[in-house]
């Protein structure tokens, strides 16, 4: 298996979580609804909503079982910063050169196949208050392996006082169907990642969101929503 999956014990994995967990607090408040639909055992892809590096520690924050990203290689340039994101279960993906992450690709197949948690930011990149087209690559190479569940998961950032607000909703489980092109269904994911991180409409249109409009619909909506806070 990959080195990069090698090198991450449980042991290093659970400290480093602590660690982020402690270091994060003072500065976000983060809450998350829709756990019940990340299965208790069996392997799951997370496909969330990419605005920032902290992503990926808050969505690690968050979750209670173990997981490994899929994330851009420049984050593994430095020492410490790819001890750090291989440490959290990192794999680094070249997507200007995918042949020189083939390591990478063929462990998030084995780890699937072990019964683990991946994620997969489909956007690729940041996109800061508007929503990417996504890559449905990956997508699409999961789809043809397995039948696993996919959910799409929106994130919101709202700044309120001198703590950063972080909302994440975990949507429904997406399966792949082979009576459904997997190109419909890499839309109907990004479309529900769009809804679910407060953008909606078209995902393909940089949209626009106001930050008086996103902190009403996050008020709105947190008076329906039973949330668990990090």
């Amino acid at each position: 298996m990959d080195n990069h999956v090698e090198k991450r014990s449980r042991i290093i994995f659970g400290i480093i979580k602590v660690a982020a967990t402690v270091a994060f607090y003072p500065f976000f408040k983060i809450r998350v609804a829709g756990l019940q639909n990340i299965p208790e055992k069996g392997p799951f892809i997370l496909l969330p909503k990419h605005q920032r590096w902290e992503d990926i520690p808050v969505i690690g924050i968050c979750i209670k079982r173990p997981l490994y990203y899929i994330a851009k290689h420049e984050l593994f340039k430095n020492y410490f910063s790819r001890w750090f994101f291989s440490s959290l279960g990192g794999l680094p993906l070249n997507r200007g050169y995918p042949s020189r992450s083939r390591g990478s690709l063929e462990a998030m197949m084995m780890l699937l196949q072990r019964g683990e948690g991946v994620v997969i930011f489909p956007e690729g990149t940041y996109y800061r208050e508007r929503m990417g087209s996504g890559h449905s690559g990956l997508i699409r190479m999961v789809f043809a392996r397995f039948s696993i569940p996919c959910m799409p998961v929106g994130i919101r950032y709202a700044k309120k006082t001198w703590r950063q607000h972080v909302d994440i909703f975990i949507g429904m489980p997406v399966y792949s169907d082979p009576a459904r092109d997997a190109g419909e269904t890499h839309e109907y994911i990004m479309k529900e990642i769009a809804r679910l991180s407060g953008f909606g409409g078209d995902t393909a249109v940089e949209t626009e969101v106001r930050s008086q409009k996103t902190e009403a619909r996050r008020q709105k909506m947190g008076k329906k929503i039973k949330w668990v806070e990090k």
